[in-house]
């Protein structure tokens, strides 16, 4: 169990591995969230296209635009 209330059930849609670092972009509906991890933890989660995950967003300020 996590105290953040976001918590969006997603599939990821695409894995990119640098040297350290990991993009890990998640379809949630019609809508992309990508997600920015260390490489080590993709690898030992062993992240692959497909991949039914939950991304959980814990922030204390959201900004919003209109226009």
């Amino acid at each position: 169990m996590l105290s953040a209330r976001n918590q969006f059930k997603g599939t990821v849609k695409s894995v990119k591995l640098g040297e350290v670092m990991a993009e890990v972009v998640v379809a949630v509906g019609d809508i992309e969230v990508v997600s920015v991890i260390t490489r080590t933890s993709a690898e030992q989660m062993g992240l692959r296209p497909g991949d039914e995950v939950t991304a959980v967003i814990k922030s204390t300020e959201v900004i919003l635009a209109k226009g």
